[in-house]
């Protein structure tokens, strides 16, 4: 006994030494930081009260002014939490060869769906971008917005069954399911008509029924080897082969029927196809399909109803851009063309102004590729260190953006952002791995606005939260009880 007791007490001492040169590897090397909590790191309350934006803005708030940057612990991770513009403008833009990667958790034998260009690093993220940036073009922007348009004028007619209390995300969600399902698969997914639609349901399933808590979540992504060795899987089984059985019988019906369409699976296929270098297997093409289903459907959801949202809270600013809507349809014959969208520049301030106060991403990340010097400074960067732009809190300073919390979309008007450092507004990131579906989800975003916006009025009601509290479940940015709004039609025009 005594000898176990002998051995357990110094293991112990062994785990607390090792624990605590691990968690001062920053003070070690002169740099500032919240003091973090063993096994923790400066995660505690993660998943219960905090969101990951609480836990940021409290550092922001504790070091910026003081600091360019601080240490950072995503619990057993270390990180550098980057305050200063200019530093992050040198790590996204200038020195991006030194921090390509964005170190995700991905895990391609077990769960295939994961092998997609948000999560890979590399060679085969630069291959995927290289080649699929062409599906983002303004020329096939063009080409997919009467699509859009045809759902756009569904959205009404289920609006119109609907009148009085909505669950403003759900609505959105189902415009957005049925625009990317349009647009990138060629199908007919009919959430509006019908609201538990197997894509639906699939879609919902990912975003608010995730397979992991929030804090394994964490784990996977902080630790992606160790959870890669564990075999995690990051999407549920059914999801997975939903997906799967999805892409393949709209691949097998193409091929089969000799069908082409400017379209996502379209060029996916292509890639995919014999003689074509390095060409992606069926597993690739069905990541690619599903990421961008996942990030078409739910971040422009998303957007959408928190702007629906402020325009319920700010009737003043609602009814400016209803008269902008109105007065370009009326100009062109009450048909909404991809030009007619470009002639709505309050429009697109309204909805830059909604991902400056609801960025979905609280922070990018990024991940050290090689050794790296800190300009103007004597750190040195290990290999592999994790990089955390915090995005929401920049969003939130009130040195960049007085009264922060306040929906004004002035702060977007050409001399209010020509005043700014250009590195303060990043709801999309910036450089060469910056969203690639940027143009597509404002274009969605936009075409569901003006469609709901011509037709419908919307207002606060009883059951809406103010201010919203953001669900603790999700890292993305997403509110706890959805977004409970009043809809009225209007007369006609």
């Amino acid at each position: 006994m005594l000898t176990l007791l002998v051995l357990v007490l110094t293991a112990g001492l062994l785990l607390y030494a090792k624990l605590r040169w691990h968690y001062s590897y920053w003070s070690r090397r002169g740099v500032a930081g919240e003091r973090p909590v063993y096994f923790r790191g400066n995660m505690s309350g993660l998943g219960r009260d905090l969101h990951w934006t609480d836990i940021n803005l409290r550092i922001y708030r504790k070091f910026r002014g003081v600091e360019r940057y601080c240490g950072y612990f995503t619990f057993m991770t270390k990180s550098l939490f980057i305050m200063d513009l200019e530093l992050i403008r040198e790590i996204m833009i200038r020195d991006f060869a030194s921090f390509a990667d964005r170190g995700l958790f991905h895990n391609v034998r077990d769960d295939p769906l994961t092998g997609n260009l948000l999560f890979l690093d590399g060679p085969e993220w630069r291959w995927l971008r290289q080649n699929l940036t062409q599906v983002f073009t303004s020329g096939k922007m063009k080409f997919m917005f009467p699509n859009m348009v045809e759902v756009g004028e569904k959205l009404t007619q289920a609006c119109r069954l609907q009148v009085g209390e909505i669950e403003a995300k759900d609505l959105c969600a189902r415009f957005t399911t049925d625009v990317i399902g349009s647009c990138a698969f060629g199908l007919e997914c009919n959430s509006l008509q019908d609201p538990e639609s197997r894509f639906r349901r699939m879609g919902r399933s990912v975003t608010t029924e995730p397979l992991h808590s929030v804090l394994v979540q964490g784990f996977m992504f902080a630790q992606p080897d160790l959870a890669r060795k564990l075999r995690f899987r990051l999407f549920r089984p059914e999801v997975s082969e939903f997906f799967l059985d999805t892409v393949r019988q709209t691949l097998d019906y193409r091929r089969r029927e000799n069908i082409q369409r400017n379209d996502l699976i379209q060029l996916l296929m292509e890639l995919g196809e014999e003689g074509v270098k390095d060409a992606l297997s069926f597993e690739q093409i069905a990541a690619q399909a599903l990421v961008f289903f996942l990030a078409g459907f739910d971040t422009s959801s998303t957007t959408m109803s928190f702007c629906l949202y402020e325009l319920a809270l700010n009737p003043d600013v609602q009814e400016r851009l209803r008269v902008e809507v109105l007065d370009v349809l009326k100009r062109n014959n009450q048909k909404l063309t991809y030009d007619s969208v470009q002639e709505m520049p309050y429009l697109d301030q309204v909805v830059a102004e909604t991902l400056r106060k609801y960025p979905i991403l609280p922070h990018l990340l990024r991940r050290s590729t090689k050794e790296y010097q800190v300009p103007g400074s004597n750190l040195i960067l290990e290999p592999g260190t994790k990089i955390i732009i915090p995005v929401h809190s920049i969003h939130h300073d009130p040195e960049l953006y007085p009264d922060p919390e306040k929906f004004d979309p002035s702060r977007f008007e050409a001399e209010e952002i020509r005043a700014r450092h250009p590195f303060a507004y990043l709801p999309f990131g910036e450089g060469p791995r910056n969203c690639i579906g940027e143009r597509f989800g404002k274009l969605q975003v936009k075409v569901g606005l003006v469609y709901l916006l011509r037709d419908f009025k919307f207002s606060r009601s009883q059951k809406t939260q103010i201010p919203l509290k953001f669900s603790s479940r999700n890292f993305l940015i997403s509110t706890q009880e959805g977004v409970q709004l009043r809809m009225d039609a209007l007369a006609a025009q």
